[in-house]
C-alpha cells in the first residue's frame, strides 16, 4: 500500500525541465532582448574580423608591388602608374605627385618642404583612419558584452527567486536550478567578448605594422622629391628576376673530357 501511495506521489509530481530555452522563457521579453544584442554583437565583430584581416592581406600584397616595381619608374608619375588604383600606396604616391607639382610654387624652400611633408603625413592619417574603421566596435563588444550577460543574469535571478518567493519553497533543487540557468547569459557574454578582445588587439598589430610601412613609404617619396631623384631605397629584385640571375650549373667534367 504505501509502496503504491508513493509510486502514486512520484507520477503525480511535476517534473522540472532546466536548459537554455527554458531560461529564455523564464526571463521573458528581457533575456530575449539581451540574447538578441548579443548575436549582433557576434555577428558584428566577426564581420569586422574577416573583413579587415582580407583588407589588411590586401594592402600587404600591394607592397610588395612598390618594392619591386615602383622604385624602378623614371619619375614619380610614372612609378604611381604601376600601382593599383584605390590603394594605399597609390594614394600616398599621387599626393606625392600633386605635393611636387604645388611646391614649386613656393618661394620659400623651408615652406616648400613642410607644406610636401604636411601633404604626405595627411594623406598617411586618412589611411590609417580607414584602416582603423571597425575597431572601436570591436573594442565596445570586449569590454560591454560580459556587462550584458551579467545584466541578463541577473534579471534571471531576480525572477528565479520571485517565483521561488511565490511558490514558498526554497528547496535547493527549486533554487539552483534557476540559478544555474540564469548564468547562462554570463557566459553567453564571456564567449562574445573574448573573440571580439583577441580579434581587436590582433587587427591592431597587423594596424601598426602596415602604418610603420605607410611612414617608411611616406619617407621614401619626401626624400626622393627634395633630392630631385637622386636618393631613393635600394629596389628589390623582382621573384623572376632573381631566378634569372642565379648562375647556370657548372658542365659536367666528363662529358667536357670526351
Amino acid at each position: 500500500m504505501n509502496l503504491y501511495l508513493l509510486t502514486a506521489a512520484g507520477a503525480e509530481a511535476p517534473e522540472s525541465k532546466f536548459g537554455f530555452y527554458e531560461a529564455m522563457v523564464e526571463g521573458g521579453p528581457v533575456a530575449w532582448s539581451i540574447l538578441t544584442i548579443m548575436i549582433i554583437m557576434s555577428v558584428g565583430s566577426f564581420y569586422i574580423l574577416f573583413t579587415k584581416l582580407f583588407e589588411q592581406n590586401k594592402v600587404l600584397k600591394q607592397y610588395k608591388t612598390v618594392q619591386t616595381s615602383f622604385w624602378r619608374a623614371a619619375s614619380l608619375k610614372e612609378g604611381a602608374t604601376k600601382l593599383e588604383k584605390d590603394g594605399p600606396w597609390r594614394q600616398l604616391a599621387d599626393d606625392a605627385v600633386k605635393a611636387q607639382e604645388e611646391h614649386g610654387k613656393m618661394t620659400d624652400s623651408l615652406e616648400s618642404h613642410d607644406y610636401m611633408h604636411g601633404s604626405l603625413q595627411r594623406s598617411e592619417d586618412s589611411i590609417n583612419a580607414v584602416l582603423a574603421g571597425g575597431l572601436p566596435f570591436l573594442a565596445t563588444v570586449g569590454a560591454t558584452a560580459p556587462f550584458v550577460g551579467l545584466l541578463g543574469t541577473v534579471i534571471g535571478i531576480y525572477r528565479a527567486l520571485i517565483n521561488i518567493g511565490i511558490a514558498g519553497n526554497a528547496s535547493i533543487d527549486k533554487v539552483a536550478g534557476p540559478v544555474g540557468e540564469a548564468l547562462i547569459m554570463t557566459a553567453i557574454g564571456l564567449l562574445v567578448a573574448v573573440p571580439a578582445v583577441f580579434a581587436f588587439n590582433w587587427l591592431q598589430s597587423r594596424n601598426r605594422r602596415i602604418g610603420a610601412l605607410l611612414s617608411s613609404f611616406s619617407n621614401d617619396l619626401l626624400a626622393y622629391m627634395n633630392s630631385n631623384g637622386a636618393v631613393k631605397p635600394a629596389v628589390q629584385a623582382a621573384p623572376a628576376a632573381k631566378a634569372a640571375a642565379k648562375p647556370a650549373a657548372p658542365a659536367n667534367p666528363t662529358l667536357n673530357k670526351s
